[in-house]
């Protein structure tokens, strides 16, 4: 089998019947589509009825990760991705995908994708650069999540999870850990999916300017974890977190300079 695509949910079905239509609808390659539904209250169930090609399984779960680590430890493709319920792929991008696969030595390839507003317009286009762990540390997680592929026999069956305790940039620290002991990450010139923006995203739920307390602390939380990362596989040089704040932030600037470069190198 070419692939296990994995699709967490939780009363998304205004979204859901997009994302799984897009899987149905690829052709030339041969898949499994697991879908996690936590409990949902809305019209998903309904929805997920309708695509004989899925595998429906509802059960509680302790968040995102862990719903996408329970279809880690079920998929039996080669390469397995997870596609959120509010995000889809292009048509035959995994086809395009899959030849590109057969050419690589990498163990997480990933591709380019485009912002779609809630409607399913197209906003702008995503041209992602090759890897580099300095920007992917102290710039921000720029690998997507919904296009990016994981070798399965040495990522998935080698034992590599998600932190659970990880809300919102669980993907970064995947990766960050990843690259921290030599797996190789790959770019292709593949317009893999659709990343669909609507308020509701939660890498994005929580960056605000307000000045109400509640919303703050629930910021600070998303913000520390991107701090984690950092501390944890990045460079510490002091150990006053004022001082290291300052180092952060005049890497960040050197990050997004070397992006630039990256993106059009």
């Amino acid at each position: 089998m070419d692939f296990t695509i994995i699709t967490p949910n939780l009363n998304y079905g205004r979204f859901l019947g997009d994302c799984l239509a897009s899987v149905a609808g690829q052709e030339g390659v041969t898949l499994e589509h697991l879908v996690f539904d936590a409990g949902s209250t809305d019209e998903s169930a309904a929805v997920a009825a309708r695509f004989p090609h899925i595998a429906w399984i509802r059960e509680k779960d302790e968040g995102m990760s862990d719903a996408i680590n329970k279809g880690f430890d079920r998929a039996r493709g080669d390469w397995v991705i997870w596609l959120n319920a509010d995000d889809r792929f292009k048509p035959g991008a995994l086809a395009r995908t899959l030849a590109e696969l057969k050419k690589s030595d990498a163990d997480v390839v990933y591709g380019d994708y485009d912002f779609i507003d809630e409607s399913g317009g197209f906003t702008r286009h995503m041209k992602v650069p090759r890897w580099s762990s300095f920007i992917h540390i102290y710039h921000h997680c720029y690998v997507p999540s919904t296009a990016a592929f994981y070798r399965n026999r040495t990522i998935i069956r080698e034992g590599h999870r998600l932190r659970k305790d990880f809300r919102y940039v669980m993907d970064g620290e995947f990766y960050a850990r990843l690259d921290s002991i030599g797996k190789k990450f790959q770019h292709i010139p593949v317009n893999i999916a659709d990343f669909r923006m609507h308020g509701g995203n939660a890498s994005q739920r929580h960056l605000t300017k307000e000045r109400n307390m509640d919303t703050v602390l629930a910021a600070e939380f998303q913000h520390v974890e991107s701090r984690a990362i950092r501390r944890v596989y990045g460079h510490t040089l002091f150990k006053d977190p004022y001082l290291e704040g300052l180092i952060d932030g005049l890497f960040s600037l050197l990050s997004r300079a070397w992006k630039v470069i990256l993106k059009w190198t």
